[in-house]
């Protein structure tokens, strides 16, 4: 078992998570109450890496991230370092791919809630602010939790961009699902089951505990 791959995984999931957390909410908000005329081109924008073959992402990733261009000579000019082949690279490439994963259950909850419910809590004296805090992200919540376990668990079992952008650094880039390939290209088919058993284990139990909260707090409310 590669214990120093496991723990980039779980700590390149968690950052990707909680960072995409809170832009997702904006975002699918966003997305959920305006109407304007561009909001089609938007959604395909955020759909965008769901359909883009990992490898193909990852190229335009790295090809961003390089120095000559202006992402990459931005980054370089303020750390001295680039985004290529580095745990920040990952981690900016990642946030990339899993957009749709944080954003769509998001506004697809906000989607579902009436108009008229916001203009009732208006009515009553509550601030917009106290509204979504109030009123909006409980009845969400069921969403925001889809957001957090499809993105934590996408992002322990990506593969291709990461190999693009990050190559296989040992304790820097190499996740456990580079781990496994490896291991698989060595003929090591009792490692790679091993590995693959331990990222099973450990996005079902992810998946298994966040919803296991989402339906406690639903419960409770009952």
């Amino acid at each position: 078992m590669e214990w120093t791959a496991l723990s980039v995984s779980l700590r390149l999931a968690a950052l990707t998570s909680l960072l995409l957390l809170p832009l997702g909410l904006w975002l699918g908000r966003t997305l959920a109450l305006s109407h304007f005329r561009g909001k089609p081109l938007c959604e395909a924008l955020v759909a965008l890496p769901l359909v883009m073959p990992p490898t193909v992402l990852g190229f335009y990733l790295m090809q961003s991230f390089g120095q000559q261009a202006p992402l990459g000579a931005f980054w370089a000019s303020l750390t001295g370092t680039s985004l290529n082949f580095t745990f920040s690279g990952i981690l900016l490439a990642s946030l990339v791919a899993n957009l749709p994963f944080a954003v769509q259950p998001i506004q697809r909850a906000f989607e579902t809630i009436p108009p008229n419910l916001r203009e009732a809590a208006w009515c009553s004296g509550l601030s917009p602010g106290r509204t979504l805090l109030r009123i909006e992200l409980p009845l969400v919540w069921p969403g925001l939790v889809s957001a957090l376990a499809l993105t934590f668990a996408h992002t322990l079992g990506e593969f291709g961009v990461i190999l693009m952008v990050g190559g296989a650094i040992d304790g820097e880039t190499r996740t456990l699902a580079i781990a496994i390939y490896d291991r698989v290209q060595a003929f090591d088919e009792s490692g790679a089951a091993v590995m693959s058993a331990m990222l099973l284990l450990v996005s079902f139990v992810t998946i298994g505990v966040v919803y296991g909260l989402a339906g406690r707090r639903r419960w409770h409310r009952g």
